[in-house]
């Protein structure tokens, strides 16, 4: 894991298209800005973790015949 310091205004370039820009600091709370394409997901941590949770038990109530035949048909 990288830790860096930033100050309000300064900001981490990623993949030289995403710019993550710290906006305001206030009381324990970092409010932060993303510049990237609009095409690209950001999602909050646990909205991420939530949909990936949600996936796996969406997955385990489909049986392996409905698989099979979605398989089949996207071949």
């Amino acid at each position: 894991m990288l830790i860096l310091t930033r100050k309000i205004g300064e900001g981490v370039v990623l993949n030289e298209n995403i710019t993550v820009r710290v906006i305001e600091i206030s009381k324990g709370v970092v409010k932060l800005g993303f510049e990237a394409p609009k095409n690209m997901l950001i999602l909050r941590e646990e909205l991420a973790k939530a949909i990936k949770e949600s996936n796996i038990e969406a997955s385990k109530s489909v049986g392996s015949e409905a698989l099979s035949s979605l398989s089949k048909k996207l071949k």
